[in-house]
């Protein structure tokens, strides 16, 4: 299986880079995995969509302004620096670790080598870098006085993902309404549909919500550099389900209802933690899941998704769901009806 496979062609100016008003008035693309069938709808017409019975799983991350832009601070025993003081670094909060560490991505990487400090807003937070991990990223460790996440709220941007140009006007658009539990890099975007209005109306019908959390890095975003599909090597991110939690989608699932996954985020955090017997156990941990055609689904049936980049893991996991032929027909559609894409775009929901 070849990364090229999962390749189409995308205009650029269908990328959509603002959200709309109304967050239940995007487009949906209703696609039948098992004939390919596609109808094109808008997203309140879900409520027809979803059944009694059926378990609705959402993640409930909530993304941390995580861009921080600080200075490099010049130490004065370290001369070949000497004319990088004040240098502009970019940090990107990937992955808390234990006492006040992170996994970081640091921008310009080469001014990041362990031992470097950078201040942010004038000292209130330090970050030094202790360490480089996997795939060029920097492990660092912040000092600062007070509550990290009020710093964070004071001194962060919102990390939107490199195609939107312009800036977000309401920080809340790129966060859905049920976030919830701090910690990730990036929203899980499919559930920026939902207004609180819609899910009273979908647990009203009989549908269960189930809660669970996966703090989204930025791995899920990353390119697939190899020719090889086999050969991509996924990015851990932590998840939890509680056994509340995943009591509601054993139950579905045991009366026949359908699981419906939020967002190929839900979708990971809830095939990493289901055995072979299609049974969904409560815990936490770290999972590096990576979905391409071929996986068998243990415990997910149908999926609503934004629009993938292309040749991205994304596509491979809604192509190991809905067969790739079927996906790249339906994503050839939608370019055709100037559908929106990406993170602020339209959705599709794949039953």
């Amino acid at each position: 299986m070849k990364t090229q496979d999962f390749y189409y062609d995308l205009p650029e100016e269908l990328i959509a880079q603002s959200p709309l008003e109304d967050r239940s008035g995007s487009r949906l693309l209703v696609l039948n995995k098992k004939t390919g069938e596609t109808q094109h709808r808008i997203f309140k017409d879900i409520i027809q969509l979803l059944q009694k019975g059926d378990c609705l799983v959402i993640n409930n991350t909530k993304v941390i302004p995580a861009r921080l832009i600080g200075e490099k601070i010049h130490q004065h025993n370290n001369c070949e620096d000497g004319n990088e003081h004040g240098a502009k670094i970019e940090l990107l909060l990937l992955k808390r670790g234990e006492n006040d560490t992170w996994e970081t991505l640091v921008k310009p990487g080469k001014k990041a080598r362990p031992g470097t400090k950078i201040s942010f807003g004038n000292g209130i937070l330090v970050g030094e870098i202790l360490d480089v991990v996997e795939e060029g990223n920097r492990l660092v460790k912040f000092t600062y006085e007070g509550i990290f996440e009020e710093i964070l709220d004071q001194l962060g941007e919102m990390p939107l993902p490199p195609y939107i140009t312009q800036e977000l006007k309401d920080k809340d658009r790129y966060q859905t309404v049920y976030a919830k539990n701090e910690g990730s890099a990036a929203a899980p975007t499919a559930g920026l549909h939902f207004t609180n209005e819609l899910l009273e109306q979908i647990e009203a019908m009989g549908v269960t919500i189930a809660n669970v959390t996966l703090h989204v890095g930025l791995g899920t975003f990353r390119p697939v550099k190899v020719d090889n599909v086999q050969e991509h090597h996924m990015h851990s991110e932590f998840y939890q389900v509680l056994e509340e939690e995943a009591a509601k989608i054993n139950e579905a699932k045991k009366n026949g209802g359908r699981v419906i996954c939020v967002g190929t985020t839900s979708c990971r955090t809830i095939e990493s933690a289901s055995d072979e017997n299609g049974v969904l156990h409560a815990g936490s941990g770290d999972t590096s899941i990576f979905i391409y055609p071929g996986y068998k689904f243990k415990i997910m049936d149908a999926l609503i998704t934004n629009f993938h980049l292309p040749e991205s893991t994304l596509m491979m996991l809604v192509s190991a769901l809905a067969g790739r032929d079927h996906i790249m027909e339906a994503y050839k559609e939608a370019v055709k009806e100037r559908y929106r894409f990406f993170s602020f775009g339209d959705a599709m929901f794949i039953q």
